[in-house]
């Protein structure tokens, strides 16, 4: 009966030996195909890994060297021998910088625009905290923090959305924009200059002018400086196009104001994006539906959108608390919500009626 027991054991073990075979030789050539395709020249197993590893070949008696696959077999006896003199395995590789210092160097990008990567490890120095220049080029790397100017002609500069971001609240731009205005002897474009404030989006708009010389120019920038004064707003930069009309004189006048003129790149509407997104958006939601056929018609349907804009407009760039600019406008939850219609209806504005 035993007999006949181990025969038939015998006999199944032959007929699955040859599919197990092909099952095992089915995932060595896949580990091949995967190892074919990893760059790094070698494969550092974790201690976790080793251990893992060292566990189920003495399953097989260690006779795995012409099965491993990730290491040559030369480095697994090497582990073997290590093994049996009681060493431990550790992590390779230097130790991970303190997350202290981590946050340091963060800082020190952050609050100091211009600061290189050399510069942030004189700065450690000096706090006796040694670190190389790679390290930190690495942690601002991982960070998503691009501090260091890049080399340029004489002086380096920062990316310019970094600038945006850092100088939101002393930051002006301003822009030109037209309306066709339809008259009996034809048509004609009637400018308009505008001015916004990028920390708090506020904006102001010029009158309306047919011709805008050099004197209108610095007029409508005298008018922006008083608003910015009954804002409170000290602005440092205005950012503008490379316009003709933005003369020296425009430029000196605000420089003697201590704020700096920067002239956008050729070609290069998105780097004064605010300016041009107000201006898209007065196009879209006004200007654009209504035909003018007089200056104070244009100049009334610009001066309406512009307050809408800055009192009654939710802006999502500002947050869902308090979207809108003006400061005083105070949201009620209680009473019956009433509509307010301006421009023939362009403009609707809700608001809750005094319970």
């Amino acid at each position: 009966m035993d007999r006949t027991i181990y025969a038939l054991v015998a006999m199944m073990s032959q007929w699955f030996r040859p599919r197990y075979n092909t099952r095992i030789q089915m995932l060595e050539f896949q580990i091949r195909m995967l190892r074919s395709r990893i760059n790094a020249s070698r494969i550092v197993p974790t201690p976790k890994e080793k251990a893992e590893l060292i566990r189920l070949g003495t399953l097989l008696d260690h006779d795995v060297l012409d099965i491993i696959q990730v290491v040559r077999p030369e480095t697994y006896r090497t582990w073997l021998r290590h093994r049996s003199r009681g060493y431990i395995f550790k992590k390779l590789g230097r130790p991970a910088t303190p997350r202290a210092i981590r946050d340091l160097v963060c800082r020190f990008a952050r609050e100091n625009l211009r600061w290189g990567s050399r510069r942030i490890v004189g700065e450690l120095k000096k706090l006796r905290i040694r670190i190389g220049i790679t390290t930190v080029r690495d942690i601002l790397k991982a960070e998503d923090i691009f501090p260091e100017p890049t080399k340029g002609k004489g002086r380096g500069h920062i990316p310019w959305k970094t600038f945006i971001e850092a100088n939101m609240e002393s930051l002006l731009a301003c822009d030109f924009f037209t309306k066709p205005i339809h008259t009996m002897s034809g048509g004609i474009d009637a400018y308009f200059l505008v001015f916004i404030h990028l920390g708090s989006r506020k904006m102001f708009c010029s009158p309306v002018s047919y011709h805008p010389n050099e004197e209108w120019i610095i007029q409508q920038a005298r008018n922006a400086a008083y608003w910015l004064d009954d804002l409170g707003i000290q602005a440092k930069y205005l950012v503008h196009d490379r316009d003709s009309k933005f003369s020296l004189r425009f430029r000196q006048f605000w420089k003697s104001d201590s704020v700096r003129c920067i002239r956008t790149p050729f070609k290069a509407p998105k780097a004064n994006a605010y300016c041009e997104a107000v201006i898209g958006s007065l196009k879209k939601e006004a200007l654009n539906h209504i035909v003018c056929f007089s200056s104070k018609q244009a100049d009334y349907v610009v001066r309406t959108w512009v307050t809408h804009y800055n009192t009654e407009r939710p802006h999502r760039g500002q947050g869902m608390n308090n979207s809108v600019l003006d400061k005083s406008f105070v949201s009620k939850s209680r009473g019956v919500v009433k509509c307010q219609r301006k421009l023939g209806g362009l403009l609707t504005e809700y608001y809750r009626d005094a319970a």
